[in-house]
């Protein structure tokens, strides 16, 4: 099979979540024309050129091997992803709140937060897209593999989202996000290139993480009332 199909292909299979995310949201007839679901998937592609340089700068050499795999994992790949997702969410939702101001006014809510969790996660689904093109010119045998890791990123990007709207107004709910999704992202790493561990643990972790990040979202819809919770005073779930 030649190279081109085999992007090809590779892109198909990694569009499984993005394909069943996007029926999800119109069956639930949420907030998310076609328009703004490619931007969004368009935006979290974006992620993956600063995560690129991120990963170059930080390219050094650990001779303790047990730290050089926490680095390289956790550091290195989930940190500087995890950031760069931050960094483009971050401007994604200043330009939006630019164009429908509007849509962001009044207090900081968890209906906010919600759909900044949903638009996070397509974030997240974006970058898994182009990530996939990416490892398609090198390794072929990754590519059932890389439905999981396109879960996974839009498990990550779902928090990364939270945090984002979440920075300036709640600080410290926003870095316990942000250090979620870095966890999840760096134990997800070192499952699936540490040799002779179950490629079934890695799936596990993927699909779990995917599925807290549907139920986060679901019922973040609604129109804001005035007996809403305060924003410091997260519920459990959260």
């Amino acid at each position: 099979m030649s190279g081109p199909w085999v992007i090809i292909i590779l892109i198909l299979i990694s569009s499984i979540p993005v394909i069943a995310v996007y029926i999800w949201f119109r069956i639930a007839k949420y907030e998310y024309s076609l328009t703004k679901f490619l931007f969004t998937l368009l935006a979290g592609a974006a992620a993956f050129l600063p995560a690129i340089i991120l990963q170059d700068l930080l390219s050094f050499r650990i001779l303790n091997n047990r730290a050089a795999l926490f680095y390289e994992f956790f550091i290195r790949i989930a940190l500087t992803e995890e950031a760069s997702r931050l960094l483009i969410l971050v401007l994604f939702f200043w330009i939006t709140s630019r164009l429908k101001p509007q849509a962001s006014a009044g207090p900081l809510n968890f209906n906010i937060v919600k759909k900044a969790s949903a638009t996070g996660l397509i974030a997240g689904l974006g970058f898994a897209l182009f990530e996939s093109a990416i490892y398609a010119a090198s390794d072929i045998s990754v590519i059932f593999l890389r439905i999981f890791t396109a879960a996974l990123h839009g498990a990550c990007g779902s928090r990364i989202g939270a945090a984002a709207v979440l920075l300036r107004k709640n600080p410290g709910q926003s870095f316990l996000r942000v250090l979620t999704a870095v966890a999840i992202h760096g134990v997800y790493n070192f499952m699936v290139i540490i040799p002779g561990l179950p490629a079934l643990a890695a799936i596990i972790i993927a699909l779990s993480a995917f599925a807290t990040s549907i139920m986060l979202i679901r019922g973040g819809w609604s129109e804001p009332s005035p007996a809403e919770p305060a924003i410091d005073k997260p519920p459990e779930n959260l």
